[in-house]
């Protein structure tokens, strides 16, 4: 077995959709309320998720970035609430940087720098 990826249920897919378009760019599939990128995230309407996340700590959405500073910035500019300003995390190996936001869902997104 492999790990093949992620789908987010959203009470409002279109809200979230646009965000990580923004995020990710265009998805490369979109069908009414579905959104799906090669990446393996998908989102869309879910007849049993109402409003924001409740445990949005339970399960983090890491987008690689090789600028965490400057996405930070960006995506925050999108709207994302700020969890975690960037920030290097004690023990990690090289030059590595993380950063915490949440999507319009209230789902926790990670920023990270690529890890050797």
């Amino acid at each position: 077995m492999k790990f093949n990826g992620i789908m987010i249920g959203s009470e409002d897919p279109d809200a979230l959709g646009a965000f990580y378009t923004k995020v990710l760019g265009e998805p490369g599939f979109h069908d009414g309320t579905w959104y799906g990128w090669e990446d393996g995230v998908m989102l869309g309407a879910h007849s049993d998720v109402h409003g924001t996340s409740t445990q949005p700590q339970r399960i983090m959405i890491t987008v690689e970035t090789d600028d965490v500073a400057a996405s930070f910035k960006e995506i925050v500019g999108f709207g994302a609430d700020v969890i975690a300003e960037p920030y290097q995390p004690d023990g990690a190996p090289g030059d590595v940087w993380l950063a915490t936001v949440s999507d319009p869902d209230g789902n926790y997104v990670q920023l990270a720098s690529p890890w050797e």
